[in-house]
């Protein structure tokens, strides 16, 4: 994987091969941040990156001047892989070994930005109840949003103008604003 903008940029790093992952394609990548950049300033947002995997996207929020930034993953190596990457590259990435259930259900911050890449094989069921989670416990801001990378064999939703929809292939990128929820 590559960090495509910011400080970083061209940095290719390199996850170990035993990490039971599936990276967000550069494309997808690309697409996510441009959707970002349109909307938000990056360097003010405050992020959460659930089944953060490898770290692919907490890196390039962080080469992008994202301080406030926690990754999330129950895998002890991926948690361990981008605690070892952040520090190398000096990027301020909060690391946190825990459930997502758990997390949502027990943190005191709030997000502006909630990317969330679940496995693929996440049945439509779990996610609303990942986003039931994310409205109950209010920790989405005001304007924030909830950004979902999953299958295109999943459809999350119905025609919703406050849900936003874009293909990649085999992705999607589902956005939902608070006021959707």
């Amino acid at each position: 994987m590559r960090i495509i903008s910011g400080t970083k940029k061209s940095i290719s790093i390199r996850a170990p091969k035993n990490l039971p992952v599936r990276p967000t394609t550069d494309k997808v990548k690309e697409s996510l941040f441009n959707i970002i950049s349109n909307k938000f300033d990056i360097a003010g947002l405050t992020v959460l990156d659930l089944f953060s995997g490898t770290g692919n996207i907490s890196y390039e929020f962080a080469s992008r001047g994202c301080s406030d930034l926690v990754s999330v993953d129950n895998n002890h190596n991926c948690i361990k892989f981008i605690s070892k990457t952040s520090l190398k590259f000096e990027f301020n990435i909060q690391t946190k070994k825990i459930d997502y259930k758990t997390y949502l259900k027990n943190t005191k911050k709030k997000f502006d930005i909630i990317f969330a890449d679940p496995p693929y094989d996440f049945l439509k069921k779990q996610y609303i109840e990942m986003i039931n989670q994310i409205k109950e416990f209010d920790i989405l801001n005001k304007d924030g949003e909830i950004i979902i990378e999953h299958s295109s064999n999943v459809i999350l939703f119905d025609s919703n103008e406050n849900i936003e929809e874009r293909k990649y292939g085999s992705s999607v990128l589902t956005i939902l604003k608070k006021a959707s929820l």
